[in-house]
C-alpha cells in the first residue's frame, strides 16, 4: 500500500481523500481474508492501516483503539492454554474484526459526507432563492369565473385549465377567489347541490395578495401565515398573475436539476 502524503486541502476534498484511503485499505486487506496473501506481511499491513486511521481520525481516536483490539481478536481475554489450542480460529476471528473496524470507519465517513452534501445542497438552493422576486415564479395567466356561476362550472374550469384557483368577478372587478380546496371543503363536504350553488357562496372574500416585486421568501411567509396555497400577484394594486404552491415546487425542481 502506497505511503500517504499530507497536503493542504479543502475540508470536502480532505473527507473524500480519507474515504478513498479507507477503501484502498480494505482492498489491500482482501488477500489476507481469502488466504491468497502471497508474500504480503500482515504486520506491514497493520502498520499502514494504523497510519491511515491515525491520519483520518487522530492518534488517540476510538477508531484506532478499536483496530488495536481487533488485532488481538478474542485472544486477549482467553487463558494462554486456550489461545495456543485455538490459534487458527483466533487468527481468522482477528482478521474479520479488523475488517469490521475498517468497514465501520468507512460507513462513518460516508455518512459524514452525505450530511455535508445535504448542507451544501440546502445552502446552494437558499442562495439561488435569495433575491428572487414573486414575478419570476408566478403564473401570468389570470383565470376568473363570474360570481353567479355554479360551483359545478367552477370545477369544470379548474379541470380544463389545470389550475387550483379562480378569481371571482362581477364583470368589472374581482370580488374574491375560489380554490379547489374551497370546492371540496365548503361544497362537496357539506353536500351542496353543485348545479344550484353559486361560486359567490363558496368563495373566499378576503383576497390576500402580494406585489410582484416582493421577495419570494415573503410570499412563502404569507402563504404559511394565512394557510393558503394560491396568492394573487399585483402590480401597483392591479392583479397581474397568481402564485401557487405548485409554481414554487416546479421552480424548485428546475433549480435542483441545475445543482
Amino acid at each position: 500500500m502506497a505511503k500517504r502524503v499530507k497536503t493542504s486541502q479543502e475540508p470536502a476534498d480532505l473527507l473524500s481523500r480519507h474515504i478513498e484511503g479507507i477503501r484502498e485499505t480494505l482492498v489491500a486487506f482482501q488477500p489476507f481474508l481469502s488466504r491468497r496473501k502471497g508474500n504480503a506481511s500482515l504486520d506491514a499491513f497493520d502498520e499502514q492501516a494504523e497510519e491511515v486511521l491515525s491520519e483520518t481520525f487522530g492518534g488517540a481516536s476510538e477508531e484506532l483503539e478499536a483496530y488495536h483490539y481487533a488485532k488481538l481478536g478474542e485472544a486477549a481475554i482467553l487463558p494462554e492454554e486456550a489461545q495456543e489450542a485455538g490459534t487458527h480460529n483466533l487468527d481468522r476471528e482477528s482478521l474479520h474484526q479488523r475488517k469490521q473496524v475498517l468497514e465501520s470507519c468507512l460507513a462513518q465517513l460516508e455518512l459524514k459526507k452525505s450530511a455535508r452534501v445535504g448542507r451544501d445542497w440546502r445552502r446552494t438552493l437558499g442562495e439561488r432563492i435569495d433575491g428572487r422576486t414573486v414575478a419570476e415564479f408566478m403564473s401570468s395567466e389570470v383565470r376568473s369565473v363570474h360570481k353567479g356561476a355554479s360551483i359545478k362550472e367552477a370545477g369544470r374550469l379548474l379541470q380544463k385549465w389545470r389550475i387550483g384557483s379562480l378569481l371571482v368577478d362581477d364583470g368589472s372587478r374581482y370580488l374574491g377567489i375560489i380554490t379547489d380546496t374551497d370546492l371540496s371543503r365548503k361544497a362537496v363536504a357539506k353536500g351542496l347541490d353543485p348545479n344550484s350553488t353559486t361560486v359567490m357562496s363558496c368563495m373566499s372574500k378576503a383576497v390576500v395578495t402580494i406585489e410582484d416585486s416582493e421577495p419570494i421568501k415573503e410570499a412563502l411567509r404569507v402563504m404559511k401565515k394565512e394557510g393558503i396555497r394560491h396568492l394573487p400577484v399585483t402590480e401597483d394594486g392591479t392583479i397581474i398573475g397568481v402564485l401557487s404552491v405548485g409554481d414554487l415546487l416546479r421552480a424548485y425542481q428546475k433549480m435542483l436539476e441545475l445543482l
